[in-house]
């Protein structure tokens, strides 16, 4: 007998017929011998139309009432899964984040799990009754309800199952697992048997959309084991794991992309100390978040050129703030561009293996595709490129480095 925390997504529980779908699947589990919390989210489309409620009532709004809207969705289909299960003969009750509770920090649209009270679950565990636990919620500081973010279902369901010290976090979603690229875009790509936590935040973080970001940094702070499986087939998922339970380390386990990306660079920048945190300062206190940052060697020891990303929803913004602040930084003009999209690389096996960005820029150079800046850590190398040619260029990286499935 395992005790596993279930989670499903909005494609998953997306009308009645996919709830008794997860109910069927659920019971299943139930019926193995295993303790089962079940973690939903909100059937899909369903927060996108309670947040554009919302706007359309009020566009600048209450964070607080903000929450307590869209974070119905979560607790209608916690119900309505509840009550698929009793019909089945399941014993199981839905919880809200308030009733556990899982509390939070006050960060309204954007809070953080604090701690998740699991004793009245594990008495229910004890009764054989399945816990039903609504996503994204949680209970602040005041006792008013907190979301946790876009995405945020998953890491409830990851927090809960450290919580609980479940055997795995298993999250059905509408892909059979982690690929190696995009299959979308690669149609060679190839699913993964495992994967390391730091590859899967590497993937999230770089645009890889299966999991997010915080739910997998968390399921590694925890070690919580998290397979990712599609809820439309009975295949076996990916496993997220630490890296000593990979075997074989792959060189490079995937490929990322993000088209998100906005890129400005500063011409002749006074070159002094100071100056960047004159530039990205400004940025920081407009909570604009920047990724790539590339500084050019000055050639008279007076000026240099600076450029750097930001997600494009932040790109007017971040021009406007640095505009702004012209005469603080000293430069002579600003080139900006949102027809960028960055392509990443990513794999433990970096570690010990020389040669892996020299790959990249070798096969991205076969392709005519020039390179507007590079990023590395040290699992990872990011290329940022005309957006045009992201999808020439995914294939073939996927193929330089092996990937291509038989």
């Amino acid at each position: 007998m395992a005790r596993l925390v279930m989670k499903f997504g909005g494609t998953s529980v997306g009308d009645v017929d996919r709830i008794r779908v997860v109910a069927k699947r659920v019971h299943a589990s139930v019926e193995e011998g295993n303790e089962v919390a079940v973690v939903v989210s909100a059937m899909a489309g369903t927060t996108d139309q309670l947040a554009k409620w919302t706007s359309d009532i009020a566009l600048f709004h209450d964070a607080r009432e903000y929450d307590v809207v869209v974070s119905a969705g979560e607790q209608i289909t916690a119900g309505l899964l509840a009550l698929a299960l009793q019909d089945m003969g399941v014993s199981a009750r839905s919880w809200l984040a308030w009733q556990l509770p899982i509390r939070s920090d006050a960060v309204h649209g954007n809070a953080r799990i604090e701690e998740i009270d699991c004793r009245e679950l594990e008495k229910r565990f004890q009764e054989g009754q399945v816990a039903v636990v609504a996503g994204f919620q949680g209970k602040g500081e005041d006792g008013r309800t907190t979301t946790l973010g876009r995405g945020g279902s998953d890491t409830s369901a990851v927090a809960l199952a450290a919580a609980l010290r479940a055997e795995r976090c298993d999250i059905y979603t509408d892909v059979e697992g982690v690929f190696t690229a995009d299959p979308r875009i690669v149609a060679k790509a190839r699913k993964l048997d495992r994967i390391t936590y730091e590859e899967m935040l590497e993937m999230a973080s770089q645009g890889a959309r299966v999991l997010q970001t915080r739910s997998v940094s968390m399921a590694m702070n925890h070690q919580v084991r998290v397979q990712v499986l599609s809820s439309f087939s009975n295949s076996p998922g990916t496993l997220v794991v630490d890296e000593d339970e990979v075997v074989e380390k792959q060189v490079v386990s995937g490929i990322a992309y993000s088209r998100d990306e906005a890129k400005i660079t500063l011409i002749r920048v006074a070159d002094r100390p100071g100056v960047a945190a004159a530039i990205f300062g400004p940025l920081a206190d407009a909570n604009i978040n920047v990724d790539i940052i590339v500084q050019s060697v000055s050639e008279d020891g007076k000026s240099t050129d600076v450029t750097f990303t930001v997600k494009e929803a932040d790109f007017e913004r971040a021009v406007g703030v640095v505009e702004s602040a012209k005469d603080s930084v000293g430069f002579d003009r600003m080139i900006s561009d949102s027809n960028v999209a960055k392509v990443s690389v990513i794999g433990v096996g970096m570690r010990s293996h020389a040669g892996v960005a020299q790959c990249m820029f070798s096969a991205l150079a076969e392709k005519g595709i020039n390179i507007h800046a590079i990023s590395t850590s040290e699992i990872k190398v990011s290329v940022l490129i005309s957006e045009e040619y992201t999808e020439l260029a995914l294939r073939s990286l996927h193929t330089a480095y092996g990937l291509d499935a038989n």
